[in-house]
């Protein structure tokens, strides 16, 4: 028998200064037994960070090749934002270009080993996908003050996240790039 994924209570506490988003946050975060708690993490805080009004966790999970791990609708369910984690394939960075008008990756991988497997393939508007770049030496110390019920303060502010669970805190800076070597 397969085993089933972990639920994971997370609420956040947000407060994303540097796009004046501001909310409390009540998720239930599947984390499948093949994913790894920094992808988990990543997903968490891509979800919090790109908040807005019609963002939702992927219904096919981590084995969905058509769908991100977030996305952004409308209210009519139109496709407004593509929000892949980890380091996704230059195709299917290709065929999210193409199905969304904004596409955006959080990743904690090598930027350097992104930007070549992009450049391996042609890329339906690579120069418009925003890359998140977080650390993670910084992803694995949160892992350890986790519980499968978490209350997390959040803060983004001048491009640093501030982040705090009971009395632990945990700061890095967040730095936003894109495909296409600087």
């Amino acid at each position: 028998m397969a085993l089933g994924a972990t639920i994971y209570r997370i609420e956040i506490g947000l407060s994303d200064v540097d796009r004046s988003v501001y909310e409390t946050l009540d998720l239930r975060v599947a984390r499948h037994p093949s994913e790894s708690a920094r992808y988990m993490l990543t997903r968490t805080i891509a979800y919090a960070l790109s908040y807005e009004e019609g963002i939702a966790f992927s219904k096919g999970g981590l084995s969905s090749n058509d769908e991100p791990p977030l996305a952004v609708h409308d209210r009519t369910g139109l496709l407004l934002a593509w929000i892949d984690v980890g380091s996704p394939s230059a195709e299917r960075l290709h065929r999210a270009s193409k199905a969304a008008p904004r596409v955006e990756v959080y990743t904690y991988a090598n930027i350097a080993q992104l930007r070549k497997e992009a450049a391996s393939r042609a890329i339906h508007k690579v120069d418009a996908i925003d890359v998140w770049c977080l650390d993670g030496a910084w992803l694995d110390s949160i892992e350890a003050a986790l519980d499968r019920h978490t209350k997390i303060d959040l803060t983004r502010s001048d491009g640093r996240i501030y982040l705090t669970i009971g009395e632990k805190q945990f700061e890095t800076e967040i730095t936003k790039t894109g495909l296409v070597g600087e």
